[in-house]
């Protein structure tokens, strides 16, 4: 699965979320650390639905995107999360 992911710039680094997940965030001073921050947090945002049996939302083909006008830097990219198999 990959799930889009925002990513802005805050005053104090970036921030990242992801629409599809609500509550999963990230955020660090550099792009590469909240990107690497952000795939954990999806990871165990996924992991912890499926431990309370909750269905893991799929991942959105395509998103409207709108550069925020005020803000400094802002862009879309995505995490990959491998999927478990099935239990039997």
């Amino acid at each position: 699965m990959r799930y889009i992911v925002m990513i802005r710039r805050t005053r104090t680094g970036y921030s990242a979320d992801v629409p599809d997940l609500p509550g999963c965030v990230a955020a660090a001073k550099t792009i590469e650390t909240t990107r690497k921050e952000i795939s954990r947090a999806v990871a165990m945002h996924v992991e912890s639905m499926r431990k309370r049996g909750n269905a893991i939302p799929p991942p959105r083909q395509e998103m409207k995107f709108a550069a925020d006008e005020d803000a400094e830097e802002n862009f879309c990219t995505w995490v990959d999360v491998k999927q478990k198999a099935a239990r039997r």
